[in-house]
């Protein structure tokens, strides 16, 4: 081994490594660990050029990982007046009022279904409040709805409902009236067209603060589930260190015929430092709140018996399709329908399947679902700070649409861990914080309807993060652990994760991130 670019030592290292599970220093050359092994061993690795850092009273652990995030998409739906402290109608005219104004627009984020006390989401609950003929658009927090006033949708020359490729509605009165409510994406997409956007300069440096400022939580890498801004990223890659490994899975959507199939087959692997296509999201179905999550059986408004693909067998056809030019998957399943059709069509792959494929977000799933998981090799994506949008006593909107039986069947981490499946763990920021500390504090204690449940163990939770993380998108013989060859990612926090109780967890000091060996964030 030649002289190490970075050594750390001075602190207790769980390595998540079966053959050596603890160890007191490790060595970084390259961007890869060169060496793990005792502080007796520091002095005969280091080199005249070696940076040492002492850890003293750290507990170093694998580079934590978000499995599922947004931080480049993200961007423009975190954009404007941050609406998620509002909590009822009067709150949110208050906050409408008062907000800035971007170009003439008031654009919101954040906002709870409950914010609407169980009322249709209606543009004339909020127009008074904002002005009249001031255009407005106001993102949902489970970014699938939205709420338009007139105003804008003059701008976008929406007058009605039209009809989409995708599940997705222009929502209107029994008059034909737009009341302002956006369901899906392609009906968000009418009005985000035509939204102001920031320059090229603003987004560089929202997206370097941001991605510094998750580094700031431990993070050391993200799963994106979208394209985000290739040409974006690329370029601050070109200019400095990514301070989160950033690994992207474009969008197939309802629609894609053969070409679009090739195109996204064409973009895997591109990348640079700290960056890379790796994989293609799906969406299977909407959210529970916006009454588009695909269930078994109508929720208690009617909906969420019909799936986001209007031809579900051509999602299956997609699917084969990448499968077979070696494409890994991940699909967004919330209700119980959506999550059985992907684990079928995943069935029908074949053994080769393993591994390969996985399901996002599983808010509600049956007993006999569970075990598929692990016999079909699917890994389950779950996102635990998602449970406080929900309300232990049932009074949330989640959970009234869903009614008693499904809402007991809430985010269900430990039975599916306990059903031998790979659970990964994220945050799906911006609908939820990118703080990673969040993640694994309320995957050992979920809130809201999943409180009852148990929640994972210390070490299960940081595996969601670290070591299933990996394996969940095929890494797993390149990181989520601290071993000679694997990715220099590691994130070294002021108290064990493990063994510190989980409203600890959730504030821990971060004493040291590194990514690909660049020491990213440092408070040692």
């Amino acid at each position: 081994m030649h002289a190490p670019d970075l050594i750390l030592t001075g602190a207790e290292i769980r390595t998540l490594d079966p053959e050596r599970p603890y160890a007191g220093a490790v060595a970084v050359s390259d961007g890869v660990i060169a060496a793990v092994g005792d502080e007796a061993d520091v002095p005969a690795w280091r080199g005249p050029g070696t940076e040492v850092v002492a850890l003293e009273g750290a507990h170093l652990v694998p580079g934590l990982v978000d499995a599922h995030s947004h931080p480049v998409w993200g961007l423009d739906m975190a954009t404007g007046v941050d609406l998620s402290g509002v909590r009822d109608l009067a709150g949110l005219r208050s906050a409408l009022a008062g907000a800035e104004r971007i170009d003439g627009w008031v654009v919101g984020f954040g906002l709870d279904h409950n914010a609407f006390e169980g009322r249709p989401i209606d543009r004339a609950l909020v127009e008074d409040a904002i002005g009249a003929g001031t255009p407005a658009f106001l993102r949902l927090y489970d970014g699938h709805s939205a709420l338009a006033t007139g105003a804008a949708l003059a701008v976008a020359g929406v007058t009605g409902p039209r009809v989409f490729a995708q599940r997705s509605e222009v929502v209107c009165d029994a008059s034909g009236r737009p009341t302002g409510h956006l369901v899906e994406h392609a009906a968000m997409d009418l009005l985000t067209r035509v939204l102001p956007r920031p320059s090229h300069a603003v987004r560089r440096a929202r997206l370097v603060d941001l991605l510094t400022a998750m580094a700031a939580t431990g993070l050391t890498g993200a799963h994106v589930m979208d394209a985000g801004d290739m040409e974006l990223v690329g370029s601050i890659a070109r200019e400095t260190v990514l301070p989160v490994r950033l690994r992207f899975a474009p969008w197939c959507m309802p629609g894609a015929d053969t070409a679009a199939l090739e195109e996204l087959i064409a973009v895997q692997g591109r990348g640079g430092r700290h960056w890379r296509v790796g994989g293609v999201k799906f969406f299977m179905d909407g959210t529970v709140e916006g009454g588009t999550a695909w269930l078994e059986h109508a929720d208690c408004h009617g909906q969420g018996t019909e799936a986001f693909w209007p031809e579900p067998e051509a999602y299956e056809v997609a699917v084969r399709h990448l499968h077979a030019a070696g494409v890994r998957t991940a699909t967004h399943a919330i209700g119980d329908a959506a999550v059985r059709h992907v684990l079928d069509v995943v069935a029908g792959l074949g053994p080769d399947a393993r591994g390969r494929h996985r399901v996002e977000h599983i808010e509600t799933a049956p007993d006999a679902l569970l075990p598929r998981f692990a016999e079909l090799g699917v890994a389950a994506g779950m996102q635990p700070p998602h449970t406080a949008y929900t309300r232990a006593d049932g009074t949330d909107e989640w959970s009234r649409r869903l009614g008693t039986a499904r809402a007991g069947h809430a985010w269900r981490l430990r039975d599916l861990r306990d059903a031998g499946a790979t659970v990964a763990l994220g945050s799906d920021w911006p609908i939820a914080h990118y703080d990673v500390r969040a993640v694994l504090a309320t995957a050992r204690a979920p809130r809201g309807a999943a409180s009852a449940r148990a929640g994972l163990t210390g070490l299960e939770a940081l595996e969601g993060c670290t070591s299933h993380a990996a394996r969940a998108a095929g890494e797993e013989r390149a990181a989520g652990r601290i071993a000679v060859g694997y990715r220099a990612d590691l994130t070294a926090l002021g108290l064990d994760p493990v063994k510190a109780p989980a409203d600890e967890v959730a504030e821990a000091p971060v004493r040291l991130t590194v990514t690909g060996g660049h020491v990213v964030h440092r408070a040692c």
